[in-house]
Parts: C-alpha cells; sequence; structure tokens
C-alpha cells in the first residue's frame, strides 16, 4: 500500500499525506461530491476531477497488486518461482509487463511447440539456443534425436521441431516482447486501405497512413469502425529490418556453429508469432487509448452542458418538430408544472401554417408565454422559420431558442416518463422535456442516459462500462455543485445526490407526498433507509427552502452549522442578516480579524471557513447563475443568406478533436477548426472553448450542397 500511495503522490503531484488521507476517506465510503466539498483540509483543496482520476488509478494500481499476486501463486504452484522472477513480477509497472512476464508459464493452447517437446526435441533446442562455441553443427546435433516412433523420422523433421521451440521461447521472452513493443510505438505505422469499390463515409481512409505517434484518436475510432463495417482493412506495419537487428541481439551469439539456425528462428519467431501477436496488442491499446480520449472529450462536453445557464420562471413553450406528426408543443409554467398540450401542422402547406400561428399565438397569449425552445431534429428548420413569423405576429415580448434535442426521444418513450406523464402520449411528453430544457437543462437532461445526449464522438464505439462510469461521475458532479432542492426535485434528480441511491431517492419523494414537505434538514434522517452515513454525504447538497433555519438552504454542511454561528458572532452578524443577505462587508470583517485565527476560533480550517463565509453571502445560490446568460433569438437566417465575411454571434454546441460546431441561427451548425480558434496553439479545442460558450465568428466559406458551414473564431477578434 506504501508504495501506491507513493506512485499516486508523484503521478498526481500531490503530497503522501493528502493522498492518503484520500484512500482513508474512499475506502471509509465516502462519495467524490462530500469529498471534494467538505474534507478539503484533508486533501488539500483537490477539484473533483482529480479526485476522480485518483480513485481511476488507485484502483487500476490495486488491479496491478492483485494479478501480480495471481501471477506469482500461478508460478509457484509450478515449482517454478524464483527469486529474481518474483522481484521482476513486483517491479512491473502496467497489467501488460506482468502478462509478458506469466506468458512462458501460461498454459498454451495446442501449438507446433507442443508437438515438438512431445517428440522429445526440448534438449536439442536447448543445446542449439545455447551457442556454445564447441557445439556441434545443427544437422550433426539433430541426427542424435531421430525417433520414427515420435514422428522424427529425418534430421529436417528434427531442426523442424528445434526451431519451433526456439521460435516460441523467443516469442514468450519478457524483455524481447518489450523492446519491439516499444519499437513498434515509436517507428511503427498504422495503415488502412479500402475493402470495397464503393464510395462510403470512409473513402479517408482508402489510402491512409500515419505514424502510430501521430495519430489522432478520431482517426484510430474511424478506421475501427470502418473495418467493423467491412470499408476498411488496417493493420500496424514496423519495418522488418529495423526489427530483425534488434531480436538477433537479444538472442544470437556470434562464433558459434549454431548462429545461423538461431537467426533463422529469430526470424520466424517474428514473423509467424511476435509480430501477429504485438500487433494486436499494439491496435488494443490505440484503440483503449482512442476510447479513453473520447471518453474523456464527452465527459469534457457534458459538463458545460448539464451546466448551462437555466432560464428560470419564465412560461415556456416547448415545440417538437415533425413532419408527418406534426410538431408537438407543450406550455410549462415557471416551475415546469404543464399548463397545455396541443399538435400543429407547420409543414402541410400555407393554411395549415397559418392555422399553426393562429393557434400558437393564442396560447402565448392566455398563458403569457415569454420564451420557445425549439428542437433541433428533424423540421426543426421550418419549425423555426414558422416561430419568426409567429414572434412578429405577437408583437414582441417573446424570443426561442434552438435546444438539442438528443435523448428527448429515449426519455419520452421510458418507464421514468410513463411514471411522470402518464396522461400524456409519447410525442407530447417530448415537447414538454424541451420546453423543461430551457428552464434547467440540469434537472431535466439528468433524466437521460447520458450516452444519448449526444455530445461526443463515437460513443456508441466505447466500452460501455467505461462510458457509464466517466459519464456517471460528470452528471454527479454537476448536480452536487449546484445543489437540489428536496422539496421539488424529481427521483432522478435526487438519485445522483452523494450518498443517495435510486432506492433511497423514490423514499425520499415517497415521504414528501405523504407527509408534505421538508421543513429541515434533519427531517431527511426520518426517511427509510436513509441512515447517518448516507445523511452525512447527501445532507449539504440537499436545499429546504421551506425551513426557518436558513443554513438549511445552503451549502453549509450541518456539521459546520456551528462553525458559521461562530463566524457570524465573530464578525458582528446574524441569522437575520444571512437572511435579508446584509453581508456585503463579511469579507472585509474577515479580513480583519485574520482568516487563520478566524478559522481556529470557529474550529473549522481555513478552506472550509472560506466555504461558509461564502454560501453565508449568498443564501441558497445557483453557481450557474455566474455563468453568462443563453443566447435566445428572434429572427432566423437561413443558409443561402450567409455571405463569407459576415461577423455572427453564435453558441458553441459540441467540442471534438479537430474543432468546434457553432450554432450561428441557421438550421446547420457551423464548423471552426482548431487552426481557427486561436492564433495561440492549442493540442486540442477545449483549451480554449467549452459546450455553451457565446462566441463571435466570421463565415469564411458556404457549401450550400453539401450543407457545409467554414467559421472562424480568430479571424473575427482581429
Amino acid at each position: 500500500m506504501e508504495t501506491i500511495i507513493k506512485i499516486l503522490a508523484q503521478e498526481l503531484g500531490q503530497s503522501e499525506a493528502h493522498v492518503q488521507n484520500v484512500v482513508t476517506l474512499l475506502d471509509e465510503g465516502n462519495t467524490i461530491p462530500f469529498i471534494a466539498r467538505y474534507r478539503k483540509e484533508l486533501h488539500g483543496s483537490m477539484d473533483d476531477t482529480s479526485l476522480r482520476a485518483l480513485e481511476d488509478r488507485l484502483q487500476y494500481l490495486r488491479g496491478l497488486e492483485k494479478r501480480r499476486d495471481e501471477v506469482k501463486g500461478a508460478i509457484e504452484n509450478q515449482g517454478k518461482l524464483t527469486d529474481e522472477l518474483a522481484a521482476a513480477i513486483d517491479a512491473a509497472a502496467t497489467l501488460a509487463e506482468v502478462e509478458d512476464l506469466y506468458r512462458p508459464y501460461k498454459q498454451k493452447r495446442r501449438t507446433r511447440a507442443t508437438v515438438a517437446r512431445e517428440r522429445g526435441l526440448e534438449p536439442l533446442a536447448a543445446l542449439l539456443f545455447a551457442q556454445e562455441r564447441d557445439c556441434p553443427d545443427p544437422q550433426e546435433a539433430a541426427a542424435g534425436y531421430l525417433d520414427p516412433d515420435k514422428g522424427v523420422e529425418t534430421v529436417a523433421d528434427a531442426l523442424q521441431g528445434a526451431n519451433d521451440i526456439i521460435a516460441e521461447d523467443i516469442s514468450d521472452n519478457a524483455a524481447i516482447r518489450k523492446s519491439l513493443r516499444e519499437l513498434m510505438l515509436k517507428r511503427g505505422q498504422l495503415v488502412s486501405k479500402a475493402a470495397t469499390e464503393e464510395d462510403t463515409v470512409y473513402r479517408l481512409y482508402y489510402d491512409f497512413c500515419q505514424s502510430v505517434p501521430r495519430l489522432q484518436g478520431h482517426q484510430i475510432l474511424a478506421i475501427n469502425r470502418g473495418e467493423r463495417e467491412g470499408a476498411l482493412r488496417a493493420t500496424v506495419v514496423t519495418d522488418r529490418e529495423l526489427a530483425l537487428p534488434l531480436l538477433r541481439r537479444a538472442v544470437v551469439k556470434p562464433g558459434s556453429p549454431a548462429m545461423e539456425f538461431i537467426k533463422a528462428a529469430a526470424e520466424d519467431s517474428y514473423d509467424r508469432l511476435l509480430y501477429p501477436s504485438l500487433e494486436r496488442e499494439i491496435r488494443a491499446h490505440l484503440t483503449e487509448t482512442a476510447s479513453e480520449g473520447a471518453i474523456h472529450n464527452f465527459a469534457l462536453n457534458l459538463r458545460p452542458l448539464l451546466m448551462q445557464p437555466p432560464v428560470k420562471g419564465h412560461v415556456t413553450m416547448g415545440l417538437d418538430p415533425g413532419y408527418r406528426m406534426g410538431c408537438k408543443v407543450a406550455v410549462v409554467d415557471g416551475t415546469g408544472k404543464v399548463l397545455d398540450t396541443t399538435v400543429v401542422y407547420p409543414t402541410h402547406g400555407e393554411r395549415q401554417k397559418a392555422a399553426c400561428i393562429e393557434t400558437l399565438a393564442g396560447l402565448i397569449r392566455r398563458h403569457g408565454v415569454t420564451h420557445i425552445a425549439i428542437g433541433n431534429g428533424t423540421a426543426s428548420r421550418e419549425t423555426e422559420q414558422m416561430t419568426v413569423e409567429l414572434l412578429r405576429q405577437v408583437g414582441g415580448g417573446v424570443s426561442y431558442m434552438i435546444v438539442n434535442e438528443a435523448g428527448a426521444s429515449v426519455y419520452s418513450a421510458s418507464k421514468l416518463a410513463a411514471e411522470e406523464f402518464p396522461q400524456f402520449d409519447v410525442n407530447l411528453r417530448s415537447a414538454v422535456s424541451i420546453a423543461r430544457r430551457l428552464q434547467d437543462p440540469l434537472a431535466e437532461l439528468v433524466k437521460i442516459d447520458p450516452k444519448a445526449i449526444g455530445v461526443g464522438q463515437y460513443q456508441h464505439d466505447m466500452p460501455p462500462k467505461r462510458l457509464d462510469e466517466a459519464l456517471a461521475g460528470v452528471v454527479e458532479d454537476c448536480v452536487n455543485s449546484v445543489g437540489v432542492d428536496v422539496n421539488t426535485a424529481s427521483p432522478s434528480l435526487l438519485g445522483r445526490v452523494a450518498g443517495l441511491t435510486a432506492a433511497t431517492a423514490k423514499n425520499v419523494v415517497k415521504y414528501r407526498d405523504e407527509n408534505g414537505m421538508f421543513t429541515s434538514r434533519k427531517q431527511i434522517l426520518k426517511v427509510p433507509k436513509l441512515g447517518p452515513k448516507a445523511f452525512e454525504q447527501c445532507a449539504g447538497f440537499l436545499r429546504v427552502p421551506e425551513s426557518q433555519a436558513v443554513l438549511d438552504n445552503t451549502a453549509v454542511h450541518p456539521e459546520s452549522y456551528q462553525a458559521a454561528e461562530k463566524l457570524l458572532a465573530l464578525t458582528g452578524h446574524t441569522m437575520a442578516d444571512v437572511a435579508a443577505r446584509r453581508l456585503g462587508d463579511l469579507d472585509a470583517r474577515l479580513r480583519d480579524l485574520g482568516v487563520e485565527r478566524a478559522a481556529a476560533d470557529c474550529g473549522v480550517g481555513v478552506p472550509t471557513l472560506l466555504d461558509v463565509a461564502k454560501e453565508l453571502q449568498k443564501p441558497g445560490r445557483d453557481p450557474r447563475d455566474e455563468l453568462p446568460p443563453p443566447l435566445l433569438r428572434t429572427d432566423v437566417l437561413e443558409i443561402k443568406d450567409l455571405q463569407p465575411g459576415m461577423v455572427l454571434t453564435g453558441t458553441v454546441r459540441n467540442v471534438i478533436d479537430f474543432g468546434v460546431f457553432v450554432d450561428i441561427g441557421v438550421h446547420q451548425d457551423g464548423l471552426v477548426h482548431i487552426s481557427q480558434i486561436s492564433d495561440k496553439f492549442l493540442k486540442h479545442p477545449s483549451e480554449a472553448l467549452a459546450v455553451g460558450d457565446i462566441v463571435k465568428v466570421v463565415v469564411l466559406e458556404v457549401d450550400e450542397k453539401k450543407k457545409r458551414i467554414s467559421l472562424s473564431i480568430k479571424q473575427a477578434a482581429s
């Protein structure tokens, strides 16, 4: 365990004491959001992303340690474990190195070498491989191992068997495999060719060659998918003339009569065993690396999407566009309660379009609608144009926004949606979801499988378990950083709160339904199956606006209530000042007192004291309100209206390896290539931009036929 702590501390650039504290907290069953927020003194104020990286790496290193023990045990059971081999296994830094060392002792399927050993040719192989200077010529040596009864009828048979044994032993050598693997990773090239004469989306890779170190994740994943779909054939190619000298240096002893024989066996080992095996390993390694990159990219995009500023307190109309089935409409009040629903047909001709505008104008006036959310799917363009005509007719006071509807249909057909809206059909549920996505993206999007939200690359090609873990972590961090109103939250939202499970979240809602609204945080302890440990983890993230205790509607944890009261007393304030938001001078008074001295007087660490002070100044605050508001529109452009040189304002919709897609008010998002984001060198677009960012762009090129729009951010800034 000591070694793991040291490794983690070195890799993450943290002190061993802080790493040890985090490991202890995790082993005690504490959640990442709780540790990140309420145990800062113990870990040096690491953020949730760093803590999750530590947790992931801890699991890998513990798995590595477990595998080392398993391998040593398996070899020891064969009576072949030496001190030297045990030390080598203990020193192996990766699972691949451990497996290389275990390879010679693994139970193998029947091979050519197995057959040769059964024929009694292992001593001949050992004699030749030793390459002693007084060793007889291979032909002469082989003559002593002929045995027709075992199938060794000629010298050639004996030498072939010895070759097979030596080739397999060479391919099982851990040091050789490691050297060749490193060579292939440094000097290898991924080559893909067309496997079909048809024109497909993979035509970029019909004659593709790129060195392994320079490969981009999206290239690897595209080639993998092309292979699966039968459009491509791909392989990792390594210069054989670079690999063979490395192999010969490792196994050939100059001057021996058996030297040429061993050279030939080494070449056979490389061509028949080593290269094919390592090529598969390299492909698997590339896929794993690309998948991790894509999962990281998905998580990067998901976080800002979930944390988009809500448009609270406004009556909102949700439009789920469609052709044949019409446009589904739902009007919800400022809390998301459904006020009205209908279906209109704006794409069925001018008469139906006019009727649609009249119907929607009536709903706007009747319910006081101020915002319209339009799903970005099928018929979105026509619906947006109709909406602009509608806004002109109602005479102002209403704006609209295109909302990413990815996953809305998945949600509307789910058991969860059926429970929430049993009175509505599937299509109308989708319209309600779209309206609520504008009002509070986080509360609505947590109901959907993160994979269905669609802000990544090749998410359906990722290892499902790993992707689910990463995305669930992002959702959990977002929900807990915002906080959840225990009296209005859905079971889906409550289930993402640290310490709560799907079952306890349902119990919270059931208790609320049976007993009325919660009036204090302490009352949460009365929820069945929600014990002291779960309460400790979740309490600080649950808000109780109806409580008479002001602190119950803040992120101050109940364990720090006394510290908060002490701080107020030290600075000459009261809880009434907190409720009335009269703490504008708190920071100044705290500085006058001295932060460290005040923390000591309050019995908490400095990070906790500063967090408490921040919460006291803005009770019930939503961190999303501090972000730039979403871009609402009242007019629409068409792709034919775009001209090179036009400067527009848009919203970043997706961040991928080679650029970002920006919504500029045209049905088709425009692409800002990574080279057009900034004058500074960027390894990845996420270094400069995130989903939801509002940016100024200049139009570079428009291809109306292919519906492609090229944009530049750096030229718009110059």
